[in-house]
């Protein structure tokens, strides 16, 4: 997973003994990073106050190969589509873009202003593409047929959980990095980081029973 500040942050308290005899280096290097991390904290903190601590997960934009293997996973699809986490909008921006409806969800309010700013400039009409400051974790998801998510492996047992109960049996949910536990993936893109899992809520609702059936 790519590096945080806060990564970097303490990498560098590792290597300040090397800067000693270069106060003025030390000095300026350390006010960089700080300032690079309160820039940081501002996109990534907002709204996690209100989010209960197991369900947080910061700010970390997929990568073009992500979002691609995502919009492959989501060919021959329409409708409706949610993205959890929408972040900056590149998700929404391209499903958008092949008709789907879209509405981005996001806690950060700098990041849904980003997103909404950026839409209004490149022309995209809210019945696309709609970003709303909101939990997705208290907010009922079924009248979507589409979700997609990239969040972290803490709480994709608990997001599996959320959505088995509320969307539709014509659902397809895709992850990006991180599967569902336990799911049966109907189909999967990419490798490594960029790997993405494509979930048919019908067919996991039908294994899921038979698996429980049989216990």
């Amino acid at each position: 997973m790519e590096d945080s500040i806060e990564v970097i942050l303490q990498d560098q308290s590792r290597h300040h003994h090397h800067n000693r005899d270069h106060p003025v280096l030390t000095a300026s290097t350390g006010a960089l990073l700080t300032g690079l991390y309160g820039i940081w904290s501002l996109f990534a903190m907002p709204g996690f106050r209100k989010i209960p601590c197991s369900l947080k997960v910061p700010y970390l934009p997929s990568s073009k190969d992500q979002t691609l293997n995502i919009m492959r996973l989501l060919e021959g699809r329409t409708g409706h589509l949610a993205d959890l986490g929408s972040g900056d909008g590149r998700l929404v921006f391209a499903a958008s873009s092949a008709g789907f409806q879209c509405t981005g969800f996001e806690i950060n309010s700098l990041l849904v202003a980003y997103s909404r700013s950026k839409a209004l400039w490149i022309g995209v009409p809210p019945s696309q593409a709609t970003f709303v400051k909101k939990d997705f974790w208290k907010t009922d998801l079924s009248i979507y047929n589409n979700v997609t998510a990239f969040l972290a492996p803490g709480v994709m047992e608990v997001l599996g959980d959320k959505l088995l109960k509320e969307l539709p049996d014509d659902a397809r949910v895709i992850v990006c990095r991180f599967p569902i536990p336990h799911w049966p993936h109907h189909s999967s893109v990419g490798s490594g980081l960029d790997q993405s899992w494509a979930y048919d809520i019908g067919t996991v609702r039908s294994r899921l029973g038979t698996i429980q059936s049989r216990d």
